[in-house]
């Protein structure tokens, strides 16, 4: 399996927008992702994570390819200070 951390910076005064936009495409993920086992929002003092795991890379490459996730990008325009910080592991135990 794959782990995916992606911490995310969001531009402040926008973070219910961001979380809205999150929260339709964790749900377009779970419906139609049956390789992703995890894809979660979190956040602390520091910002925002996505917290992903997959079956294997297969799974995560057809997330990428996903057309809901493709169709996402654009609605995070405006909502990051950032690029997103990617951290990828493989699953051990």
């Amino acid at each position: 399996m794959i782990a995916l951390l992606a911490k995310m910076s969001v531009v402040e005064g926008r973070e219910a927008e961001f979380e809205a936009v999150m929260g339709e495409l964790i749900a377009s993920v779970r419906a139609n992702e049956p390789g992703n086992k995890l894809y979660t929002l979190v956040k602390n003092d520091s910002g925002y994570t996505v917290m992903e795991l997959y079956e294997n890379q297969e799974a995560l490459v057809a997330h990428g390819q996903s057309e809901h996730f493709r169709a996402a990008g654009p609605k995070f325009a405006g909502l990051l200070a950032g690029r997103p910080e990617l951290q990828q592991f493989e699953v051990v135990a």
